[in-house]
Parts: C-alpha cells; structure tokens; sequence
C-alpha cells in the first residue's frame, strides 16, 4: 500500500483541522501552565490537543505508530509512524501570540511522505504529500527566488538551552544581521519551516530542535522545491540532527558559509 495517496492525505487533513477545534476554543481562555524545564512550558491545551489527534490519525491509518512530543517522545520511529506536535509554540499560545500550530508528519520507511501544518489563528493549514507539492488551504506554493543574501529574509528560532548555546547563537546572529535584508524570530518551528516553503522567509535556520518540531516542515519545504539540510555539516538533513537549515535553494550553500566560517 502508498502511504502517500490522496485519499489518506486528505483524511489527515481533516483530522487536523477538527482537532484545532480545541485550540481555538482554548484561545481565550485563561490556561493552566506547567513547567517542564527552565522556560519550556506545556498547557493542558497541548495534552488535549496530543491525544485528539492520537484518537483520530488512529482510525485514519491504524496500523502506524505514533512519536509524540506530550506523550511518546521516547517511541521508536519504526517503518511507518505519525508525528506530532500538538502546539507549536505552546509559549506563544500562553501569551496569546499567534504564531502557534499543529504539526503532523507521517514517517514511512525512512523518509516523510506527508506534512501538515495548520495554525488554525492565523487561519492557514499547510500541506504536502510526497510528490504532489506543498499547499496553503488548497493553494500551491513554491519558495522564493532570492539568490542575493542581502535581499533575503532569514528566520531563526532560540533552544530552550539558550545558556549552554548563547555565545554560538550570537555569533550566528551578528553575521546574519549585517549580510542579510533581516532576521525574523516567530518562536514555532513548524510555522518557520512553513513561511520558508510558502516564500515569505528566504531561509531558516535553528538548533535544538526535536523531530515533532521539523517533520512537517520539512516535506514543506521540499515539496515547495527548497532545501533543508543538517546545519552544522550541510548534510542531508536527518531527524535527530542537533541543527536544521532550511532554505530557497539559491541561499542555502551561501547561508551555510556564513554560519559556519563568516562566508569564507
């Protein structure tokens, strides 16, 4: 059987956008906070959301599992598993920003062979199926043209290890910040990864990241005909790679460069 087929495709969709439901209900809402690091937080909205979406995506295609950030962040990825991050940008969400989506990924066989990414605020679902391209709520998208890194318009995101990593991201920053038309920090991975595919940002880059935060994206941006590589070696990009990159194309190699060696 094709995992990546229109029919399951377009369930999946579904069963995301019914699930947002309950961000939107929760967006005015007073939240219930926890910790579960020094600044990572999580909502009960994230838990709800996380088994919502478990319950659905089961009835879609019962026999994946599942590697989800509230719940299974331990589960082996296996042959064919479900990837989900149910608010990304769970801190966004606690302070009513709204940058803030549902990210789901289904993994088969060593490769991502659907992503969604649906920030129901900002009333956008993007998707793409391996081989079919990257869509904004029915739209096709295609990344930018942007060969000048002077024109380009770059997204970068903070590890909530920030004081083991601080001296590393500034570096990145203050080369970035002076060769490039801007940098941009929304604080949700998946919508960074999104705005890339969609041509909005020119390229992305971030460490720190778990798979949940990069699976969707990822096809995104490909399927949208970019680039998305492992940011410390510029190899093809892997899931449990400490770094992301992700890019038109055009500014991949260049952007690299800069952040490795200050563009030498």
């Amino acid at each position: 059987m094709s995992f990546a087929n229109a029919e399951l495709y377009e369930a999946a969709i579904t069963a995301v956008r019914e699930s947002a439901t309950i961000i939107e209900e929760a967006w005015h809402k007073p939240r219930t906070i926890t910790l579960k690091g020094r600044i990572d937080l999580v909502t009960e909205t994230d838990v709800a959301v996380e088994e919502d979406l478990k319950q659905r995506l089961k009835k879609v295609l019962p026999e994946a599992g599942f590697l989800a950030e509230e719940s299974a962040s331990d589960a082996d990825l296996g042959e064919l598993a479900w990837i989900i991050d149910p608010v990304d940008g769970t801190t966004n969400f606690a302070h009513q920003i709204p940058f803030v989506a549902t990210s789901v990924g289904l993994w088969h066989r060593g490769q991502m062979v659907m992503g969604i990414v649906h920030a129901p605020i900002l009333q956008e679902c993007f998707t793409a199926l391996r081989g079919a391209g990257t869509y904004v709520n029915g739209r096709r998208l295609e990344v930018s043209g942007t060969d000048n890194m002077e024109h380009a318009l770059v997204a970068t995101g903070f590890p909530y290890a920030i004081r083991e990593n601080v001296d590393e991201i500034l570096d990145w920053l203050s080369r970035t910040l002076v060769t490039t038309r801007g940098i941009r920090r929304c604080g949700a991975a998946a919508v960074d990864l999104a705005f890339v595919a969609a041509g909005r940002y020119d390229a992305y880059y971030e460490i720190g990241l778990r798979p949940w935060d990069a699976s969707a994206g990822w096809l995104l941006v490909e399927e949208a005909g970019g680039r998305v590589s492992q940011l410390d070696t510029n190899a093809p990009f892997d899931l449990y790679a400490r770094g992301v990159l992700a890019s038109n194309g055009p500014l991949h190699d260049p952007l690299f460069r800069l952040l490795k060696d200050g563009g030498r």
